[in-house]
């Protein structure tokens, strides 16, 4: 689940790097794009806002699965060295 979000943010912060670049590069051939440069810088602050937020899920998401897999291993070791103390226990 973390990679597909990290792809998430990294193709989010792609975006949002042509949109900056369209909104610096004038273009000769299209009058009107100094007026639509307020739109685009908006569009990239917005993208890159996404894309941060994708990767901090991504994140938080990696850590979660971390400290599940961690319990579960903790788990299962105490309940193999409960097993061996019980057994130790009849033997007696």
């Amino acid at each position: 689940m973390s990679r597909t979000l990290y792809l998430l943010a990294a193709s989010l912060l792609l975006f949002s790097l042509v949109s900056c670049a369209i909104s610096v590069a004038p273009n000769p051939l299209q009058p009107g794009l100094p007026v639509n440069g307020s739109w685009w810088k908006m569009a990239s602050l917005v993208l890159l806002l996404l894309s941060l937020v994708s990767a901090l899920a991504g994140v938080l998401t990696s850590m979660f699965e971390q400290v599940e897999r961690r319990s579960q291993e903790r788990m299962k070791r105490e309940l193999q060295e409960d097993l061996a103390n019980l057994s130790r226990n009849r033997r007696k």
